[in-house]
């Protein structure tokens, strides 16, 4: 490991797993933690608990805001383990000299995404830094949510199980990068920024049997499939022609080198279900807006352990590795 911090350990991938393996659960040590779900199931399974920080930049973007996205991407961590969002922490970072009005902007796109999840603020702190202490605004939020289905948990699945994508992908990280680099697009594209606590609840409520979720972030999908493939010591086998791609997304990948696979969605979950429900599950994703293509995407099989293989169209297979190197930094 090397000996400083380096922007690509914020990406999501191998780095970022290195440093979080190496030095904080070095220290951390715990069997829950060790379980490296999107949240910590606390209290007998009763509850699902979970913090994240947000530095994204542009702060307002195509399809939401810092804001919308600091209560997205808690609340959807607490759903991605079958729970609902209930109580919520916020602390921030505010550089001297901020607008006031810009302030009052993420603070009421906060408000409308609570309001989604059923989620209040219930304690929070603020600090003030001067100039170029930190860029702009920084946020964390803290949640709390009770479980309403048990037992989701990625170290668990197995080859009776399939693995779905609820929607086409790579949409945030691409939305970001062309805000960001200021590149104008004649598509309507913007980020995939939403709360998914509604998608959950229709799957549980439909009693489909759900193996595991996970919202696919930083590092993307390829990220969450290596994730799972180490936690639950299989192999998955990925049909690249069925992961669904927008034009738009597309487009940009092929400009910039990209693999739609590694960019970050802060709207789109992988799901993992029994074989007898994939077609239940599809249908309940498709009769929301945001899940109408979703679609199953691989299988479980243990030709090649703890690995992801991707395969083409054409016949060919590769392995699918995590996403290593910078990417994107300060894209959520």
């Amino acid at each position: 490991m090397q000996k400083n911090v380096s922007l690509a350990m914020g990406n999501g991938g191998l780095e970022n797993n290195e440093l979080i393996t190496k030095v904080f659960y070095k220290a951390f040590q715990n069997d829950i933690l060790e379980k490296s779900e999107d949240a910590a199931v606390i209290e007998n399974g009763k509850l699902a608990f979970s913090t994240d920080s947000f530095t994204v930049s542009p702060l307002f973007f195509p399809g939401g805001d810092i804001g919308k996205l600091s209560i997205c991407g808690t609340c959807n961590d607490l759903a991605m383990m079958g729970a609902k969002p209930k109580y919520l922490t916020c602390s921030v970072i505010i550089e001297e000299g901020f607008a006031i009005r810009e302030l009052e902007k993420i603070v009421h796109s906060m408000q409308k995404e609570l309001k989604k999840n059923g989620a209040i603020i219930v304690s929070g702190d603020t600090k003030v830094v001067p100039q170029g202490s930190v860029d702009k605004i920084f946020i964390n939020t803290t949640g709390i949510g009770i479980i309403e289905q048990k037992g989701i948990s990625s170290n668990n699945i197995s080859k009776e199980d399939v693995i779905i994508v609820s929607r086409d992908i790579g949409r945030h990280g691409a939305s970001i990068f062309a805000a960001r680099e200021g590149i104008e697009l004649t598509t309507t594209l913007e980020s995939d920024c939403a709360s998914l606590i509604q998608q959950v609840e229709a799957l549980i409520n439909a009693d489909i049997k759900i193996t595991a979720l996970r919202d696919a972030t930083r590092g993307g999908v390829s990220a969450v499939l290596n994730e799972w493939a180490k936690q639950s010591n299989i192999c998955i086998e990925v049909e690249e022609r069925s992961i669904p791609i927008s034009d738009e997304v597309y487009g940009i990948c092929e400009m910039l080198g990209f693999e739609a696979v590694n960019l970050a969605n802060e709207g789109t979950f992988v799901l993992a279900v029994k074989q007898e429900d994939m077609k239940r599950a599809l249908d309940v994703l498709h009769s929301f807006e945001n899940s109408v293509n979703a679609v199953e995407i691989a299988s479980v099989s243990d030709a090649y352990m703890q690995k992801v293989i991707l395969k083409s169209p054409h016949g060919t297979k590769r392995f699918l590795d995590v996403p290593t190197g910078e990417l994107l930094p300060r894209i959520c």
